[in-house]
């Protein structure tokens, strides 16, 4: 039972579409004839600690502000339950912490050419870990005021994409921009169907993300949005610099996307709204990995 509460609090669901960003990255590195599996797999298991880094940390500052009750509408941590407690959950949380910053240096070590790169990477590591911790936690946490959006594009699309792409070539041109948007804006599609999902308790609780602040119908509206732009992003990269019939892979996606928008304002932010986030989990998997094949055929 203890295991199975920590299985929880790690949440594990939320790897792969941490983890499809970084296979993008890498796929467009590959493309560029630039590919070392080392490199990935490094990259891979920095990202997996640092997303258990986060979901930890999110858990430990839902729980000290009260956002996360027993009567949530989404699932039951290990630590709602009573079976993990605070001191239990920082002890974790630092030996996490420790194994994000050896697995992150070991990752340089192996990629960087030049001090000034490692440098670099280093002081980007360290903001990936504040951003990590500090989304609920803290005296001002900034996932309670409305960034949390910001910051998924940014680390899961912005980050993910460009860091491990660049960890592979050593280039940093503008077209990557593209797909790094892209996956980035379909990762902000998932966080926005959780804030709608918990849009009344986490209003209850003073946690003002981006769907409090704006209203739940103006938030359906902007997961259109999202989607729209998304796809718009994934078009213009391929279209412009593939442009092989593997290239619109992705587009097969198109009728879930045209789903997730219908459902959207059927379900409001009913509980009904628990389905609908899986849905969108899945879809943004499906559209990350159909585009990573479709960069490597072309």
């Amino acid at each position: 039972m203890k295991i199975t509460a920590w299985i929880d609090s790690f949440r594990l669901k939320t790897l792969p579409l941490a983890l499809s960003a970084i296979f993008v990255g890498n796929a467009l590195a590959y493309w560029q004839q630039h590919f070392n599996i080392g490199i990935m797999l490094l990259t891979l298991l920095t990202a997996i600690l640092l997303q258990v880094l986060s979901n930890l940390a999110n858990d430990y500052g839902d729980t000290v502000k009260g956002a996360d009750k027993v009567n949530r509408i989404g699932p039951l941590r290990g630590i709602q339950h009573g079976l993990i407690t605070l001191k239990q959950l920082r002890r974790a949380l630092f030996i996490n912490l420790i194994m994000c910053v050896i697995s992150g240096i070991t990752l340089l070590i192996v990629a960087c050419d030049s001090y000034i790169e490692f440098v670099q990477f280093i002081i980007l590591g360290l903001l990936s870990i504040i951003a990590a911790i500090t989304y609920t936690v803290g005296k001002k946490p900034y996932g309670y005021i409305g960034f949390g959006d910001l910051s998924v594009l940014i680390f899961f699309g912005l980050v993910s994409i460009l860091g491990s792409y660049y960890l592979q070539t050593k280039a940093l041109p503008l077209f990557i921009l593209f797909p790094a948007f892209g996956c980035g804006l379909l990762s902000v599609a998932v966080l926005n169907i959780n804030n709608l999902r918990d849009v009344h308790s986490d209003k209850q609780n003073n946690k003002r993300t981006l769907i409090v602040l704006i209203g739940d119908k103006a938030g359906c509206y902007y997961h259109t949005l999202l989607l729209i732009l998304a796809f718009a992003c994934l078009l213009h990269f391929s279209y412009y610099y593939l442009n092989t019939p593997f290239s619109y892979l992705f587009l097969l996606g198109l009728p879930l996307m045209y789903q997730q928008i219908r459902d959207v304002f059927r379900y409001r932010s009913t509980p009904a709204m628990a389905p609908l986030l899986f849905k969108m989990v899945k879809f943004a998997m499906l559209t990350n990995t159909l585009y990573c094949i479709g960069i490597i055929l072309s």
